[in-house]
């Protein structure tokens, strides 16, 4: 199981000087993929990037790869309403995985099976206070499920102890279900909580400042697997 655990530092933390170095020098130190955070000042009360960013950064990321030799991937998730047609824009600028807020969509299907259209994996994103109904109707349709343990808009913020439920509760559901679901955690993710989050079913971590904010990515990356191991 321990191979299987994804490491994606938030490039939303990262030095926007020299953010190609900056990607390059976390997947040296160990990052399987690389998240995006993107908000609109619209669905969250914060405005960060678009997928010019991404764009610019896919050459990039098509020549590296991590640890276990596989493709550095762009991982996106959009706080942003509404969902479509900023979904099309990523895809077509590289994104691998789109990933999007049900309640920010007014036809959730269609907009995932919009994201599969163009070769995207597909992923949906649940906020600490938010129902899981919606996955009755579209779980066998995922490639990831995403599990904000913070209140989406703004990065460094502390990790919401309730959520480890809901990590349970998922975690159940992609069993049941039988694929091969990725299970994502973001919010508040350290080297000193990662182990408990695992415990309760994730396998792939979103980290920000507790990467980006350290001199040290492989340090901090390896304490990660230490732990998780």
């Amino acid at each position: 199981m321990t191979d299987n655990y994804i490491i994606a530092p938030s490039i939303l933390s990262a030095d926007f000087t020299k953010l190609g170095e900056e990607v390059q020098n976390v997947v040296r130190a160990g990052a399987d993929w690389i998240h995006f955070d993107v908000m609109d000042n619209h669905y969250v009360p914060n405005l960060t990037f678009g997928p010019m960013i991404c764009e610019s950064l896919k050459p990039l990321t098509k020549n590296l790869r991590n640890s276990r030799g596989e493709p550095i991937l762009i991982d996106v998730h959009l706080m942003v309403s509404p969902v479509d047609a900023l979904a099309m824009s990523f895809a077509k600028a590289g994104a691998d995985l789109i990933s999007f807020h049900p309640d920010a969509s007014l036809h959730v299907h269609r907009s995932i099976q919009s994201i599969k259209s163009q070769g995207c994996k597909v992923g949906l994103v649940f906020n600490p206070a938010q129902p899981l109904d919606v996955l009755d109707e579209v779980i066998e349709e995922l490639d990831l499920i995403l599990i904000m343990s913070v209140n989406p808009g703004f990065g460094g913020q502390s990790f919401i102890p309730s959520s480890l439920k809901k990590i349970e509760r998922v975690r159940r559901r992609i069993d049941s279900c039988g694929k091969p679901i990725r299970l994502e955690v973001d919010g508040g993710i350290k080297v000193d909580n990662i182990r408990q989050v695992a415990n309760a079913g994730a396998d792939s971590f979103v980290a920000g400042s507790a990467i980006f904010g350290q001199p040290d990515y492989a340090k901090v990356i390896a304490s990660m697997r230490t732990a998780l191991d």
